[in-house]
């Protein structure tokens, strides 16, 4: 019996050592929740006590009534929960990774409002206090408030967390944020009214407080990241505005307060306020990057350069403004059509840009509405009251009235007018050849009078040249004509000291210089003719080249005559006219060897200058021979 008794109590202490869990947890009602989870409970019933069920639309349980309870777990040893009556589930903390956040759904709660989708934030813990979420208002469904990084002891009966990627902004963009709660938007608005202390929509429920209205947002988020509810927050990412170097943004505004035009009662053609109210800012913004929400305004870049418009089917600059223009077709007075390029240049100063845009509300409407139709009609009516040939050659006319025409009309309009330049002109190709005809024509015409008036000069070029060196011929002549007279003076001299020997020599000088003149005069003549009959058949330049060279040595000899007259005139006063005479017979003979005495001398008289006569007679002899022998005779073979 005692062996028996042993047995069963080894039985049962082994039975409980196996199953001591199993005992403690349905007899004592212990329940162990690990450190790493929390005890979720489910109340299977009351014994005691009035609530014993939950009010109709609950389902977690506040009071210990019946069903899901609010109170979890937390890790630790607990008794008293009978198995038969308590339902323990264990589950892990609710935990949320670094960039991200967790949205947070409640299964139950008060309703939500009428009219607003999200419930609004009450002191719960982080939502780790089912019990004072609800019974301090909490709302079901999707809930403002949101859960950051880390780790949660979460009643999953009662919430549903959903992990939501953190906001991240990037460089050079701005997020356009759409709110899906709060109050309407006022009535003739299009965003909502600018709401602060929101810390960038992170705070829903303080944006909700401020009155922040449901839709569009004026505000706009800059680059970075951001913890925001996604179901109370849509974000848009868009590029940052830019405003180019050269250009200036004018702002129109589509929300804010009307504002009064700041612009007086000389501006009637737009309303332009001040920044921040509704129309065209008037204050321009310049060069760089803005943050501007492109559904609640809208910029037009302006440029404040030198801006170039062409009207021409092959040309367009790279602002597009005037892809659309086209070369001008006009009709001449004559009736012919032909084309014509033209380019305008304006300008648009910064400061007036704002009434530019509120008055065409664009660049392109500038160039469509206004200067398309001035410059094309101006153009058009230019033409019409010339013909073809009239407009081709006023062209640089033409060009100074447009501009001046044009830059009145741009001023109405708060524009500048640069310049005006009209580019090709291309008539009709009938007109074009008659024209080129006609050009060339006189293009010919121009050659031959160049060419005549070449040939003239370069025959008034050769009567100089003739001039000039005939000139030479008078100097030389000239210089002649001094030199014989120093050389007549030279020879006065000498005959004053020798005039008894030089009366020969003059007599006899002057009559072979008249006979040398006369001969060297008729040369003259004839060479004088042949050279004139040659010269007027080359040139008239020539002719009187020969003319005045004729009349040069005609006074050259002249010259030398008169001088030569006047020393025989000297000599002949110095020396007699007989013995002048004499002397010249004398010297003549000499020239011309004549034997005045023969060879023998024989003296018949017997006078007394015999001796003398012999030996002159034979001096004469002795010179004869002499001559003779120079001359290669021999007298004696004679």
């Amino acid at each position: 019996m005692n062996e028996i008794t042993s047995y069963w109590w080894i039985l049962l202490i082994l039975f409980a050592f196996l199953f001591y869990k199993f005992i403690l947890r349905v007899f004592f009602g212990m329940v162990i929740v690990p450190e790493d989870k929390i005890g979720l409970v489910t109340k299977k019933f009351v014994l005691f006590g009035a609530d014993k069920s939950l009010p109709d639309g609950r389902i977690i349980a506040t009071k210990g009534e019946a069903g899901y309870q609010a109170q979890t777990l937390a890790p630790g040893l607990y008794w008293g929960m009978w198995i038969w009556q308590y339902s323990i589930d264990m589950t892990g903390f609710t935990i949320i990774p670094e960039g991200k956040i967790g949205l947070v759904l409640s299964k139950d709660g008060k309703e939500i409002p009428t009219g607003r989708i999200l419930a609004r934030r009450v002191d719960s813990d982080n939502f780790q206090d089912a019990t004072a979420f609800l019974n301090n208002g909490g709302q079901k469904g999707r809930q403002t408030a949101f859960i950051t990084t880390g780790s949660y002891r979460i009643n999953t009966f009662l919430f549903e967390i959903v992990v939501a990627e953190q906001i991240k902004i990037y460089e050079n963009m701005i997020g356009i944020v759409t709110a899906l709660d709060g109050e309407p938007i006022p009535q003739g608005q299009i965003a909502g009214k600018f709401v602060e202390a929101h810390n960038n929509f992170q705070d829903f429920d303080k944006f909700l407080e401020s009155g922040g209205n449901r839709g569009l947002q004026p505000q706009v988020m800059l680059a970075g990241s951001y913890y925001i509810n996604t179901w109370g927050i849509q974000i848009e990412q868009n590029p940052m505005t830019d405003v180019p170097i050269g250009y200036v943004g004018v702002v129109i505004s589509y929300i804010g307060e009307d504002g009064q035009d700041v612009t007086g009662d000389t501006f009637k053609h737009g309303n332009i306020v001040s920044k921040g109210q509704r129309g065209v800012w008037m204050e321009p913004l310049g060069p760089g990057k803005y943050a501007l929400n492109k559904y609640t305004t809208k910029l037009e870049a302006v440029p404040t350069t030198n801006l170039v418009l062409n009207w021409a089917n092959a040309r367009s600059e790279s602002h597009d403004l005037d892809k659309n223009l086209s070369t001008i077709t006009v009709r001449s007075k004559d009736g012919f059509p032909f084309n014509l390029d033209v380019a305008q240049i304006i300008h648009v100063p910064a400061a007036e840009a704002p009434k530019v845009i509120a008055r065409f509300g664009s660049m392109n409407n500038l160039v469509s509405q206004v200067l398309e139709p001035t410059i094309g009609n101006y153009f058009r009516n230019s033409a019409q009251d010339s013909d073809v040939i009239s407009f081709l050659t006023t062209r640089k006319e033409r060009q100074e009235s447009a501009k001046n025409h044009i830059k009145l009309v741009l001023d109405e309009y708060n524009v500048n007018a640069v310049d005006t330049l009209i580019g090709d002109i291309v008539p009709p190709d009938s007109l074009m050849k008659t024209l080129t005809d006609r050009k060339l024509a006189e293009e010919e015409q121009k050659t031959y009078q160049t060419q005549r008036m070449a040939q003239e000069q370069r025959q008034g070029m050769e009567k100089e040249t003739a001039i000039a060196d005939m000139q030479k011929e008078i100097v030389r002549a000239s210089q002649s004509v001094e030199i014989a007279q120093r050389t007549a003076d030279a020879t006065v001299k000498k005959a004053e000291g020798d005039a008894t020997s030089l009366k020969l020599n003059v007599n006899a000088e002057a009559e072979a210089t008249k006979m040398r003149a006369s001969a060297e005069a008729e040369a003259t003549k004839a060479r004088a003719g042949a050279q004139a009959e040659a010269t007027r058949l080359n040139a008239s330049a020539e002719a009187e080249k020969i003319s005045k060279t004729g009349l040069a040595e005609a006074e050259k000899i002249m010259a030398i005559g008169k001088s030569t007259a006047e020393a025989y005139q000297l000599q002949v006063s110095a020396m007699g006219g007989d013995n002048f005479t004499r002397y010249k017979v004398t010297e003549e003979i000499g020239k011309g060897n004549i034997k005045v005495i023969p060879d023998v001398l024989i003296s018949g008289n017997g006078g007394s200058d015999g001796s003398i006569s012999g030996l002159l007679g034979l001096k004469l002899m002795e010179m004869m021979d002499t001559k003779e022998l120079k001359e290669g005779k021999n007298p004696k073979k004679q």
